[in-house]
């Protein structure tokens, strides 16, 4: 036959089954006497056996008691425990994390820090997935964990960390007519045919945006960063990208500062309120900022 106690009546039977002592089980439970003598006869009449009966000053288990002092004993202990957070090891998590980022995020964030992620939490494994318009709400739903980001966002909508700030700059073939030193003139820049980047499933252009669609003679547009050398030297365009895009390829190209207008990039960890606390997570952004600074690409605080 299954029984159904509640964890209360257990709880009062547990203590019961250990002090022998109605008034003893009261006190320790904050309740009142007669509250656990209803208690104890409900339990009696569950088990169908007295548990407890009276012999000389006190009372004694019956063997039925004495079958189940120490397994009640086990459960008190391990459910006192159950919400207790452990002490986090990185060494000891096994965990996937999903990472929405551009290919410029992870050339930037993730892959200086991974041989570190590997060594000290060899069970940790982080999925790239690509970065789209809808980041708060594929954080709060928990479809990502992390987001690693240069597009606007609502600071008051979501957790970050600023990562670093990069410039732009130009790039171009060796011999293009804007290869060169010095930052290149803006009515120069928007003379000569470009290659744009879209960002996100909003295919949103950052130099676009700030330019204006109609000033700027956008030959080819790609979705990442990756493929732009060998698509500048193909197409004979230019660029503007972040410059340690430039120190991440192995490619012989032609670089100077970008135009004023375009400003610099700003480079965001997000996360939602539903993972700030998860000590896992918390592990994470913290080795991949660390990972930032020791790259120099912010000072530290």
């Amino acid at each position: 036959m299954i029984l159904s106690l509640s964890p209360n009546l257990l709880l009062v039977l547990a203590m019961l089954l250990k002090t022998k002592s109605v008034s003893s089980t009261a006190l320790m439970l904050g309740i009142s006497q007669p509250s656990v003598s209803r208690s104890l006869a409900k339990l009696r009449d569950a088990l169908n056996d007295p548990l407890l009966v009276r012999s000389g000053g006190g009372m004694i288990r019956t063997r039925r008691g004495d079958e189940l002092v120490g397994r009640l004993a086990d459960w008190v202990a391990d459910t006192s425990t159950l919400l207790v957070e452990k002490t986090f090891d990185p060494r000891q998590v096994e965990r996937r994390f999903r990472v929405a980022s551009t290919d410029f995020g992870v050339m930037a964030v993730v892959l200086p820090a991974l041989p570190m992620l590997r060594e000290i939490a060899p069970g940790i494994a982080i999925d790239i997935l690509p970065l789209n318009h809808a980041t708060h709400r594929s954080l709060a739903q928990g479809d990502i964990d992390l987001a690693i980001s240069g597009l606007e966002h609502d600071p008051s909508q979501l957790h970050r960390l600023h990562l670093f700030r990069d410039r732009f700059v130009c790039v171009t073939r060796p011999d293009h007519p804007l290869a060169g030193k010095g930052e290149v003139p803006i009515d120069e820049f928007l003379e000569h045919d470009h290659l744009g980047i879209t960002v996100s499933d909003a295919e949103l252009d950052r130099v676009t945006t700030l330019l204006g669609a109609g000033n700027r003679k956008v030959a080819a547009s790609v979705p990442y960063f990756g493929l732009a050398p060998d698509l500048l030297l193909a197409g004979d365009l230019v660029m503007a990208v972040p410059s340690r895009l430039i120190s991440a390829c192995h490619h012989e190209l032609a670089t100077r500062p970008a135009p004023q207008a375009i400003g610099e990039l700003d480079y965001w960890l997000l996360w939602h309120e539903r993972s700030h606390r998860d000590p896992a997570a918390v592990w994470l952004r913290d080795r991949l900022l660390e990972c930032c600074r020791e790259e120099a690409l912010i000072p530290a605080e």
